[in-house]
């Protein structure tokens, strides 16, 4: 079963073997899981609109179709994932981990909303795992439906448009930039996780920091 596991995981993260084999209908499925189902929270977002959109600057794919179709996916994911947590709610974060689910994700995309509001709906796509479970958390929160449609609607559009375009741009500027594809993975990778990287960063220093807050005279029993 690990093994499989492995084999399974391997072939996601060939986001060039992907998008060969299933074209832009895969792509969409991709963007749908990962934005709608708990389960996605590993899948290759960023880096797949990226590459997708050099493959298109290349001329392997239509940009227009491309763009409108996953924007409408990754719209309509989100939904589903909004869905979820309102039905759920609370329910939610009592749920034990499993290999597809972990609490802790959940907790941190609750924190994320807690911080920034109905604008994490937006801030989220471009932070992995968090834009996996910020729909839920919005869902659970009972965030009014209209206004978390139009965070999400213009979330998704900045998203997908941005990874895509900038694929697209690569595509059409740099000679044969989609045989050394792997060097754009990379790299997108890099950038798609130092915000979430940033985050955890911050919030270990302020736990260091309240560890080694000196106490308050009052509440020092032992000071004379």
């Amino acid at each position: 079963m690990i093994e499989v596991l492995k084999h399974l995981l391997a072939a996601l993260y060939d986001v060039r073997g992907l998008i060969e084999w299933g074209g832009t209908l895969l792509v969409c499925v991709i963007v749908f899981v990962e934005t709608g189902m708990f389960v996605g929270f590993f899948l290759p977002g960023d880096s797949l609109l990226v590459t997708a959109g050099v493959f298109a600057g290349a001329g392997h794919m239509k940009l227009a179709e491309l763009l409108t179709l996953v924007t409408l996916c990754s719209i309509a994911g989100d939904q589903l994932g909004y869905l979820i947590g309102w039905k759920a709610g609370e329910s939610l974060y009592r749920r034990e981990d499993s290999r597809f689910f972990k609490k802790r994700h959940l907790e941190r995309a609750h924190e994320f909303y807690e911080k920034y509001g109905g604008k994490t709906i937006i801030i989220a796509r471009f932070v992995p795992i968090i834009r996996t479970f910020c729909p839920p958390v919005a869902g659970a929160a009972k965030m009014k439906y209209s206004r978390y449609l139009v965070y999400d609607v213009v979330g998704g559009f900045l998203w997908v448009w941005s990874m895509v375009l900038v694929g697209y741009t690569l595509g059409r500027t740099v000679p044969n930039i989609d045989k050394r594809i792997h060097y754009i993975i990379a790299g997108v990778i890099v950038v798609s996780l130092m915000p979430a990287a940033y985050h955890a960063w911050k919030a270990r220093a302020a736990k260091t920091n309240a560890a080694i807050a000196p106490v308050p005279a009052e509440e020092n029993p032992e000071r004379p």
